[in-house]
């Protein structure tokens, strides 16, 4: 069983060694189909329903064609899925994202769907990027001022937290604090801790 794994692994390997090579050597990589014409010539099943309910979900009411393309971006660069980029990178700036945008999103992506989907991501936006003429000053600054803390907000939030903790604890224990069991313990530290007694 050892041995039959080892094979499928080292025949995996070699295969996508060879397919890197063949790729190297004629210079051929998958382009993004451009037209509702080329998905006919090879799938005319795909692209009636691309005509159809993919359509129709663009059209949708609940979420804006803004919405839907920073969604669309998101879970494309998320899965890797670079083929279909350029055209919803175009399509997303025709909804009205920002490229400032755009570019937040891939970065942020980096950390949750991995700095290799991030970064395959920044080649195709490169290219979108430069066919539209967008330079580096729309683009986010890259240590930019974080946002201004709303102190009244945040005191009102400190206040909350304080409040519920009380209470919760409160609730916790329905005997005086000189009188608590041993299996409250626990609370009565808490207590103590927090000074609400």
């Amino acid at each position: 069983m050892k041995r039959m794994a080892v094979m499928i692994v080292a025949l995996s390997l070699i295969s996508t060694t060879w397919a890197q090579g063949q790729h190297k050597q004629t210079g051929r990589k998958s382009e993004p189909m451009q037209t509702m014409n080329d998905i006919t010539m090879v799938a005319p099943a795909l692209e009636k329903y691309a005509q159809g309910p993919l359509a129709d979900l663009w059209k949708r009411p609940s979420l804006t064609p803004r919405d839907r393309s920073i969604v669309t971006v998101a879970a494309l660069i998320a899965r890797n899925q670079t083929i279909e980029m350029p055209y919803y990178f175009n399509l997303a700036l025709d909804n009205g994202v920002k490229p400032h945008e755009i570019s937040e999103i891939i970065t942020h992506l980096a950390f949750y769907s991995g700095w290799e989907n991030a970064m395959s991501a920044v080649a195709v936006a490169k290219v979108v990027f430069a066919d539209r003429k967008i330079g580096a000053d729309q683009l986010p600054a890259a240590s930019p001022s974080p946002l201004p803390l709303d102190k009244e907000v945040e005191a009102k939030r400190a206040t909350n937290v304080e409040h519920s903790s009380v209470v919760s604890l409160r609730a916790s224990c329905s005997t005086p604090l000189t009188f608590c069991s041993a299996t409250c313990g626990s609370v009565r530290i808490l207590r103590l801790e927090i000074g609400a007694w």
